[in-house]
């Protein structure tokens, strides 16, 4: 390429992006004509709460599940050392 070419690709891009008028995505066009058909269901914007609270009992379980493994290993590893004998 040239430098008058890179100079011309320049200016078409910013002639292309100074545009008034951008027409939108496929996407867009398809859930336009697809919405104004059949409009979407209102969503919160955010989640229920009653979910959320029924997830955190299952934290706490997974959460003393792996402290448990953890002192298992330690504890574990500590008989291990002493049975060697240094």
């Amino acid at each position: 390429m040239t430098e008058q070419d890179d100079w011309q690709r320049e200016f078409d891009l910013r002639w292309a992006d100074s545009a008034e008028h951008k027409e939108p995505s496929a996407r867009a066009r398809m859930l336009a004509a697809r919405w104004k058909e059949n409009p979407p269901d209102p969503a919160p914007f955010r989640a229920d709460p009653t979910r959320a609270r029924g997830s955190r009992g299952g934290s706490w379980v997974s959460t003393a599940v792996v402290l448990g493994c953890v002192a298992a290993v330690i504890v574990l590893l500590g008989w291990a050392q002493m049975r060697s004998g240094y």
